[in-house]
C-alpha cells in the first residue's frame, strides 16, 4: 500500500509540473500576443504618419519652399530698407550739415531774456467743496 502511495504521489507531483510548465507557455504566449499587438499599432501608425508625408509632400515641393523663402527674405529686405528710410537715417553730407549748423549755433551770442527780480507769489491754500459729512449707522434687522 505504502508503494501504491509513492507512486500516487510521484505522479501527482509530475502532474502539477506539466500543469505549470504549460500555465507558464500559457502567459508567455498571452505576453507575445500582447507584445505583437503594440506592435502592429506602431506599424499602423508609422503607416499613417507615412501617407500622410507623402501627401504632404505632394502639396510642397522642395523648389516652391525655396521660391518661399527666397520671397519672405526679400520682402524682410524690402521692410529693412522702408524703416531706414522712415527712420530718417542720414547721409554723410546730411551729418556734416547738421554739425556745421551745431557749431554755427553754439558760436553766436544769443541774447537771453533777464531774468525777473520780484518775489514769485505765495501758494494760496485751495478750499476743499467736499464736506464730511458723519457716515449714517447701520441698524441690523430683527
Amino acid at each position: 500500500k505504502a508503494l501504491l502511495l509513492l507512486k500516487k504521489k510521484r505522479y501527482q507531483e509530475q502532474l502539477l509540473d506539466k500543469t505549470e510548465n504549460q500555465i507558464s507557455n500559457l502567459e508567455r504566449m498571452v505576453q507575445d500576443i500582447e507584445f505583437t499587438q503594440i506592435e502592429m499599432k506602431v506599424i499602423e501608425g508609422l503607416k499613417i504618419g507615412n501617407e500622410c508625408l507623402n501627401k504632404m509632400h505632394q502639396v510642397m515641393s522642395i523648389e516652391e519652399v525655396e521660391r518661399i523663402i527666397g520671397e519672405t527674405q526679400d520682402a524682410v529686405e524690402y521692410q529693412r530698407q522702408i524703416d531706414e528710410l522712415l527712420a530718417g537715417s542720414l547721409t554723410e553730407e546730411d551729418e556734416d550739415a547738421i554739425l556745421e549748423e551745431l557749431n554755427a549755433i553754439t558760436q553766436e551770442q544769443l541774447e537771453l531774456p533777464e531774468v525777473p527780480s520780484e518775489p514769485l507769489p505765495e501758494k494760496i491754500p485751495e478750499v476743499s467743496p467736499i464736506k464730511n459729512r458723519p457716515k449714517p449707522e447701520l441698524v441690523a434687522a430683527s
